[in-house]
């Protein structure tokens, strides 16, 4: 070649595998960056032709003097960015450019979507490595898994749920205990079994917007109570047995989407005694279970016989992971809960729940809370550094956050200056149940990939915060 530089493509395979190596000083990056940064390129300009395999990342390692965990970070992040592939028992290879897959960061710079409730992606390349391989695992018996289901999950699958809700405290006999595609569908399973068309559900006045939608879909009326930072009123909810004879009331009683609060053990048991005077049915959406590390006991363990319980896994291993552990308050209970979601589902996805099964019993699932957890106070302390804390009402295990807005803003003027500058926020608006939703919006720290992205968008936050509408337009 007249560059002088040398082409690597598929028909030298053996020699590039030991030949390629990064230039890590012009780019002036962590050294895992510069890795990523100089495959891009040559790529680019045709060195690296799609097909060519790169060498291990211990050769890699070796050869450039860096360590191991480096070098594999560098090649996760390249995987993430569509540029290479993994091949189990081949090795690490260049992908065709118009095969890359979009990247999670977005296009335009600076955007930074607080809008999604999410947890923090893992980015370790060790744990990701473990879950690709429970992966690359479940292959072996994808035959089956691509095949219909007993509704529920196989005994393995139970065994895994009874482990992971025993972390929690909870406990699981088999008959109460059902396997769902997520918690939605457990949540719109219940309501449809404890009430009918017009009857009453009670819920906080600020809360989870899937609850609005449902209680929609199934026209039930949904009756806010009064809360504050330990939750709901048990008075005012006594008052609304008296008044409107509710059939239920739903419940997101730690870290609450979207306020934060943890209702505190003695409040629990104040509004189960409401519950037991009036037979009212507790609907327990335990979404945030294992991120805190001493929970208050769970309203399934202080008042079994009348809860229904609802873990999904979502909120606590990933979006993408639609499974949910649903235990009725008995097995004449589970019955109905069983079949009307067997009519509504069929089954849980046997691949979903096969992953989370694999995970659970090896381990992984605990790595990942371990790695979100860690992510989810780190992502928190940049909020207390950054925002002012007079409006802000946050949890430090959690990964969102409540914000007051000052005199001066609407909530929809802060949204959509946020917008205009490529920040996402929720308005208040969806999680009101009843009356004027209040002057708030909802930050979620999950979303976006890096805390460097966090801090970014958290300091125009800050600025905007602190003074007007008209001053704040000029940066957010």
């Amino acid at each position: 070649m007249g560059s002088g530089r040398q082409e690597y493509g598929p028909d030298a395979v053996d020699r590039v595998s030991g030949a390629w190596a990064p230039d890590l000083g012009r780019w002036g990056k962590p050294h895992y960056r510069a890795i990523v940064e100089s495959l891009a390129e040559d790529i680019r300009t045709g060195r690296l032709r799609a097909g060519t395999r790169l060498p291990t990342q211990r050769a890699l390692a070796a050869r450039i003097g860096l360590n191991f965990t480096t070098v594999s970070r560098g090649y996760v992040e390249a995987h993430r960015r569509g540029l290479v592939e993994g091949r189990v028992g081949q090795g690490t290879f260049v992908v065709e450019p118009a095969r890359a897959p979009r990247t999670a960061e977005p296009a335009r710079a600076g955007l930074v979507d607080f809008t999604m409730n999410l947890p923090p992606e893992p980015d370790d390349p060790a744990l990701l490595a473990r879950m690709q391989a429970a992966f690359a695992d479940l292959s072996g018996d994808l035959p089956n898994l691509l095949r219909y289901q007993g509704f529920g999950g196989t005994e393995a699958d139970k065994d895994a749920a009874t482990r992971w809700l025993a972390a929690r405290g909870v406990a699981a006999p088999r008959p109460c205990l059902l396997i769902c595609p997520g918690a939605h569908s457990a949540l719109s399973s219940v309501l449809g079994q404890v009430a009918r068309p017009g009857d009453a559900i009670c819920a906080e006045r600020i809360t989870y917007p899937g609850i609005r939608a449902l209680a929609a879909h199934l026209s039930l009326r949904l009756v806010d109570l009064p809360m504050d930072r330990h939750g709901v009123d048990p008075d005012a909810f006594a008052a609304a047995c008296t008044r409107v004879a509710p059939k239920a009331i739903y419940l997101n009683p730690l870290l609450q989407n979207p306020t934060t609060a943890t209702m505190p053990r003695a409040r629990r048991e104040a509004v189960i005694a409401v519950a037991r005077r009036y037979a009212v049915a507790i609907i327990e959406d335990d979404a945030y279970a294992h991120l805190c590390p001493a929970p208050p006991p769970s309203f399934a363990t202080l008042a079994p016989e009348i809860t229904y319980y609802v873990a999904g896994l979502a909120k606590c291993l990933g979006a993408g992971l639609r499974l949910a552990f649903l235990v009725a308050p008995s097995a004449r209970a589970a019955l109905p809960l069983g079949s009307a979601l067997r009519a509504a589902t069929v089954m849980a996805s046997p691949i979903s729940t096969a992953l989370a099964t694999r995970w659970i019993m090896d381990g992984t699932a605990e790595a990942i809370g371990q790695f979100v957890r860690a992510e989810s106070v780190a992502r928190q302390r940049l909020v207390s550094e950054i925002l002012p804390a007079a409006r802000v009402t946050a949890d430090p295990h959690g990964f969102h956050v409540w914000i007051d807005l000052p005199e001066g803003w609407t909530r929809s003027a802060f949204a959509s200056q946020g917008r205009a500058a490529g920040l996402g926020v929720v308005a208040s608006d969806p999680f009101c149940v009843a009356g004027t939703p209040p002057e708030a919006v909802r930050l979620c720290l999950g979303g976006p990939s890096t805390r460097l992205r966090i801090r970014q968008g958290l300091e125009q936050l800050g600025h905007a915060l602190e003074g007007s509408p008209a001053l704040a337009s000029t940066y957010i």
